[in-house]
């Protein structure tokens, strides 16, 4: 184990730990009637409005989380990554999702190698064999096209995909290039999710994705094996071959699985699986879903966000403030949870997503060099679209505990409704209460209030609100696509020059169509990364999702002699023991070599 100096131990961390005292005197009350301060907490990237005016937080508290972040190297941290350099030390590998969606001439290197050749050469391939799906030049065993696809992955390669998906599924360029298609995601290995999302699908003109990089991953893998047999019962094995692809650098088991190696996808070790939507994981089924256009612009928007993440003043940087925000509820403030929650449909699983980003990234106990931290890090990510989440949990976050929360709204709504004689449309109702909310929070209703609105007494106590509980807005122009300036060239001569990636260039327009929600996702993602490097953590390994993992293969063995043998359960402790035998003994009707059974919905 390293010994290393902890963040913690640094003057701006005791200067911030000191100045809580003061930004405990004041309420939000005050701080949001100084009109200077809350102008300065307002900034707009790419038509992207952020508002943090509501945190609990002073010009001054900002200039003192910005020598936080100077003590801690964010900048030097953020060059790193962007190097390629193996910042994820304990699994010694790269972090560079950001080459995921660089432009095809940019130069990124990990191990003094550019990487982005790789990556468009992947890309390429998910063009054509995407092409060559829809347009009817693939087709099934029977000769059918295929216009359903079920892609099995879990964790991140599940959730960033569906986030996607979800949002393109009401954006009016998506809606008709999605026609007459189907896109189903199969994450548990739960029997129930395998009969949701065969149901109405004919094997004859359905694709099946298999999302694992070792291909060993078990849960994905049983999907995939039940998948196959559905696939092979009704076409026979041989049509595995033309209904399965994957996305795998294990071609060695995917051969041995039943699918042609050509017809695998690669991804990368520095590709960490919450972080690789933009690669072939999310890339290949949202292309086949949606077209390989819509997917690309996706990619282009969320590069936009990594050239602004890597250039940008600290002040002006957007991951950067939501990062440092961040650092300063959890770390300072004492916050351990954030609601997000996006007023708009089409997001309703941002949050998910972003909770595995977030929770599975900075939820560690130890720095990076291994010395265990005396301070708390990461935060308990929860959210619900509005309006929802106010008739769900909004009780607590006003009256109960105090829960940063992170409001997002949208400008103009993908699915307009307009009904005549109503005082305002559906979007200006829901929009309502995005700007109402942060308001009421920060405001609250003091008992003074209350007695001059005439409240009888014995319920005065009960409607107080005390306010001053922290928030922040981001208002998106749209979920549509949208034209944008700054979009940057990485053929620049300095970005070759140096070999380092490319730079926002000042006053080079050239606009293309982008999609909103996919710069909130790499905002998002890169704000996480800042937490980290603050926290002076690995916000890139996962090692907290390996001993449950380890466990259930012990388990596994037990149910396997259980039922094939007929063994008693043995090497558990007692609690553990009782269980699994009452659950054995209730489902003795389980035969101990079943025929294959498959879903009947």
């Amino acid at each position: 184990m390293a010994s290393s100096t902890l963040i913690c131990d640094t003057e701006p961390w005791k200067e911030l730990r000191a100045h809580v005292e003061d930004i405990n005197k004041t309420h939000l009350r005050d701080l949001m009637n100084d009109t200077s301060r809350c102008q300065s907490m307002m900034m707009e990237f790419d038509g992207i409005l952020l508002d943090y005016s509501r945190q609990r937080a002073t010009t001054g508290t900002l200039n003192k989380l910005f020598s936080l972040a100077e003590a801690a190297r964010v900048k030097e941290k953020i060059n790193r990554m962007f190097n390629g350099e193996r910042i994820n030390s304990t699994e010694n590998r790269s972090v560079l999702h950001v080459a995921l969606r660089a432009p095809r001439d940019a130069v990124i290197n990990s191990d003094g190698k550019n990487v982005v050749p790789e990556v468009w050469q992947v890309l390429d391939k998910i063009r054509d064999f995407s092409e060559r799906v829809r347009s009817g030049a693939w087709v099934g065993a029977t000769g059918k096209a295929l216009k359903d696809v079920v892609a099995i992955g879990i964790g991140g390669s599940f959730l960033g995909p569906l986030f996607v998906h979800t949002a393109l599924q009401t954006e009016a360029e998506a809606i008709e290039c999605a026609r007459g298609r189907q896109l189903r995601f199969l994450a548990n290995v739960d029997p129930i999710d395998i009969a949701r999302n065969i149901t109405g699908l004919n094997p004859e003109t359905t694709l099946v994705v298999v999302v694992s990089k070792t291909f060993t991953t078990a849960e994905t893998m049983l999907n995939a094996r039940t998948l196959r047999e559905w696939i092979s019962s009704a076409l026979g094995p041989q049509a595995v071959a033309k209904h399965m692809v994957a996305v795998s650098t294990n071609l060695k088991l995917v051969e041995q699985f039943g699918i042609d190696p050509n017809n695998a996808f690669a991804f990368w070790d520095w590709v960490g699986g919450r972080y690789s939507v933009c690669s072939a994981v999310g890339v290949l089924p949202l292309s086949l879903q949606y077209g390989f256009p819509i997917v690309e612009k996706f990619l282009k928007g969320a590069s936009s966000v990594d050239q602004h993440f890597y250039s940008a003043p600290f002040e002006k940087n957007v991951p950067v403030l939501l990062g440092l925000l961040s650092v300063w509820n959890v770390s300072f403030l004492g916050y351990s949870a954030r609601a997000i929650l996006p007023y708009s449909q089409a997001l309703e699983k941002f949050a998910p997503h972003i909770q595995q980003v977030s929770m599975e990234s900075n939820g560690k106990g130890v720095s990076i060099d291994g010395v265990p931290l005396p301070y708390e890090t990461g935060e308990i990510d929860f959210g619900e679209p509005g309006t929802n989440g106010q008739h769900s949990f909004y009780q607590l976050i006003h009256q109960g505990r105090v829960i940063p929360c992170d409001f997002i709204g949208v400008v103009k709504s993908q699915q307009p409704v307009y009904l005549k004689d109503e005082v305002v449309s559906n979007h200006d109702e829901l929009m309502s209460n995005f700007f109402a909310q942060p308001d009421a929070l920060a405001y609250g209703k003091t008992p003074e209030q209350l007695q001059k609105e005439n409240v009888a007494e014995h319920l005065v106590s009960h409607k107080t609100f005390s306010g001053n509980r922290p928030s922040l807005s981001i208002l998106l122009p749209s979920l549509n696509a949208y034209n944008i300036g700054q979009i940057i060239s990485a053929s620049c001569e300095h970005c070759v020059k140096t070999n380092m990636p490319p730079l926002a260039i000042p006053n080079l327009k050239l606009p293309a169509t982008f999609f909103p929600f996919v710069q909130l996702l790499a905002i998002y993602e890169h704000r996480v990364a800042v937490q980290g490097f603050v926290w002076g953590i690995n916000s890139f390994d996962q090692w907290g999702v390996e001993l449950g993992k380890s466990l259930a293969s012990q388990v596994r063995k037990q149910l396997h002699a259980s039922r094939k043998k007929g063994e008693s359960v043995e090497g558990f402790n007692f609690s553990t023991k009782t269980l699994i035998t009452t659950y054995l003994e209730a489902s003795a009707d389980v035969p101990s070599d079943p025929s294959t059974l498959l879903p009947k919905i």
